[in-house]
Order: C-alpha cells, then sequence, then structure tokens
C-alpha cells in the first residue's frame, strides 16, 4: 500500500523542529480525532497524522525514515511496524486538549486530574433570620445554628492514612487505554476509578468519613448584626460556610433578614415616619408637642394653622444607614383628629365658633364660586 510522505502528512518541512512537528498534529489530532471530528474519513486520517507523529517525533525514527523512507519500518511480511516501542505517553499533553473538552462522552484528562486535585474553596450557606425592628436599627448579637460540612478531625480531611502513589495510574490520575479498530490504534483517556483522579491512595480509609474526607456538623456562631440592617439586606460571615477541598478555604455565610414590622414607627430606607395625633386645638392654635424618636422623646413645636397630613422633619433622627453610617431623618406626620362625639359644652362652643365667619378662607371662596 503506497504512503504519503510523514512530513506531507503533518504539513512540515523536512527540516520543521520538534516543536513544529509537535503544533502540527495537534492541529489535525483536533481535527480528525473520532471522538470530535464528524468527517466521514476522519478515523483514517487521523491514524495517518498518529502514524507520522508517531516517527517524526522519536529522533532514532526520524533519522532512520530520513535515510530509508517508508522501508525503515515495514517487516517481513510487508507491515508497518512504526509503532512499536513508541510512547503514548508522550502525547499526554496534546491529549489534554483533545480529551479534556469530552466531558460528555466519558473522557477525562491530565488537566481534570490537575483541576481535581487543585485546592478548591467551599460552597457557601444561605441562612435566613427575623429580627424585631429595634435589633435592626441598634444591631445586635445572635446566635445561630448550622449544619454544615467540615473536615474530618479523624484524619483532617484527607479521607484516609499513610497516602501513597496510585499503583494503577501510577498518580497520573487518569488511565490510557489503547483501542485498537479496522482503522488503527486510537487512545483513550478516563478518570483512574481507584483514586478517584487524585493520584493518589491510602493505605487505610479514615472511618469517620468514609474516606470523604468530610463530616457533617452542627455548629453554633455567634453574628454580630451592624446597626440599620433592613429586610433583604445579606450580611456576609467569611469562612464559615461548606469546607473547602484539597485544602482549600472554607466557604462563606450569607445571612439574609427579614425585620419585623414596628406598630409605630414606620421604615422607608434609612428615614422612619411617626403620626402623631393633634387635637383641634393644636391644630389651630399651634402648641408644644412631645413625640417619641429612636433616641428618646424630644419637644416638637407644631406651628398654628398645621393641617392634617402635615409633615415636620427632625433631621438625623432615623436610622443609620448599614454601609455608610450616615442617619436618615424622622418625620412627624400630623393627624387632626376630628371628634366623632361632643358633650353639651363643647357643642356649645363650637357652635360659638362657627359663626365667627371660618368659612371666609380663601379655600372657601375658591370652592363656593363653583357651587
Amino acid at each position: 500500500m503506497n504512503k504519503r510522505d510523514y512530513y506531507e502528512v503533518l504539513g512540515v518541512s523536512k527540516t520543521a523542529t520538534d516543536s513544529e512537528i509537535k503544533s502540527a498534529f495537534r492541529k489535525l489530532a483536533k481535527k480528525y480525532h473520532p471522538d470530535v471530528s464528524k468527517e466521514p474519513d476522519a478515523a483514517e486520517k487521523f491514524k495517518e497524522a498518529q502514524e507520522a507523529y508517531a516517527v517524526l517525533s522519536d529522533p532514532n525514527k526520524r533519522s532512520q525514515y530520513d535515510q530509508f523512507g517508508h522501508a525503515a519500518f515495514t517487516n517481513s511480511s510487508g507491515g508497518f511496524s512504526g509503532f512499536e516501542g513508541f510512547d503514548f505517553g508522550d502525547m499526554s499533553d496534546i491529549f489534554d486538549d483533545i480529551l479534556g473538552g469530552l466531558g460528555g462522552f466519558g473522557f477525562s484528562s491530565g488537566r481534570s486530574r490537575r483541576s481535581s486535585n487543585r485546592a478548591r474553596k467551599g460552597n457557601d450557606v444561605l441562612y435566613r433570620m427575623t429580627i424585631d425592628f429595634e435589633e435592626a436599627v441598634n444591631g445586635c448579637k445572635k446566635d445561630i445554628k448550622l449544619d454544615v460540612t467540615s473536615d474530618c478531625p479523624e484524619c483532617n480531611g484527607k479521607g484516609g492514612f499513610n497516602s501513597k502513589t496510585c499503583s494503577e495510574c501510577h498518580g497520573s490520575g487518569t488511565i490510557t487505554t489503547e483501542q485498537r479498530t479496522m482503522f488503527g490504534s486510537f487512545l483513550s483517556r478516563t478518570t483512574c476509578p481507584y483514586c478517584k483522579g487524585s493520584g493518589t491512595t491510602f493505605e487505610k480509609k479514615c472511618n469517620s468519613c468514609k474516606g470523604t474526607g468530610k463530616v457533617r456538623e452542627n455548629k453554633t456562631i455567634t453574628v454580630n448584626i451592624p446597626a440599620g440592617i433592613d429586610t433583604d439586606n445579606r450580611l456576609r460571615v467569611a469562612g464559615k460556610g461548606e469546607a473547602g477541598t484539597n485544602g482549600g478555604s472554607p466557604g462563606d455565610l450569607y445571612i439574609e433578614f427579614t425585620v419585623r414590622d414596628h406598630d409605630f414607627y414606620e421604615r422607608d430606607e434609612d428615614d422612619i415616619y411617626v403620626r402623631v395625633p393633634l387635637t383641634i386645638t393644636d391644630a389651630i392654635l399651634g402648641c408644644k408637642k412631645e413625640v417619641p424618636t429612636l433616641d428618646g422623646n424630644v419637644t416638637l413645636t407644631i406651628p398654628a394653622g398645621t393641617q392634617s397630613g402635615d409633615k415636620l422633619r427632625l433631621k438625623g433622627r432615623g436610622i443609620t444607614n448599614v454601609s455608610t453610617k450616615k442617619r436618615g431623618n424622622m418625620y412627624v406626620v400630623c393627624n387632626v383628629v376630628i371628634p366623632s362625639k361632643l358633650n353639651r359644652d363643647q357643642k356649645k362652643l363650637v357652635e360659638q365658633l362657627s359663626k365667627t365667619g371660618l368659612d371666609n378662607s380663601p379655600e372657601f371662596k375658591r370652592y363656593n364660586k363653583y357651587l
């Protein structure tokens, strides 16, 4: 059978460097590997490229090929023997690129082994907490109970004792198998089932964690809740989440808050509102009114002629912003209360008052114009 020139197969010159030969094969392998390519002749082209690389990447075989051509690798029966003595492990980084992206095909590469060995941060934990209005305004401390995974104290999170190199994958974390088909030989790489890709095993598995390195643990932690927390705010507590992997740091705890409503104060972000009841005479004549604030009672001057719904501002008497630490304002909403029942003396006084021309104000005149 006529074979194409190996340099032609890889698309390189006869003076190509080792890195150029490797780069050329990498491109062809990515293009024609049967697990990647959908071209009908991909298997044959991949086998041809693999055969060419097997020879040209080996200095001794390349020298023989340059001197004798394909005849250097033809055995007595006329068959090709160019793969004899070739170490497929030399292709490991190339197949990392090809097979590393084939998670859906059940392949794993050296890259996935490195990924499985690297330190990874643990999962974060979300905890929902409901607190009272006063606790949110002033800040407080709370003890909370968590059920999280932690590093096993028995084996320090390793899963066993007296680690050693895996005898099946020899520490690589992967097992490479050669598949022979009618189109030639192909490599498949899978995660080592004995060490789960870590490259190491233990002489003795930890009984406490069953070899996982993790145990479930009930923890009670004290959390400092800052002043100003509001509903839907989240507080991050670093390092109080799930345990990390391979020595990675633990995840974080996130506390999401719900603040109970208050029966007197109404909150709007950092501002608060209170409704203060006024009598008719308080509103007409004005008065001094004692108003409860977050910092204690203050005396507020209600101006004469105050209308129901008027708002008076007390600057800096609101809630401390949890981020900026600046305080919002307090707004006093005046609520003029009209009595539903009057005694005889009150009724007589109001009747006398009504005869004094209270309906001569501009508001009444504007209204009467349209009657």
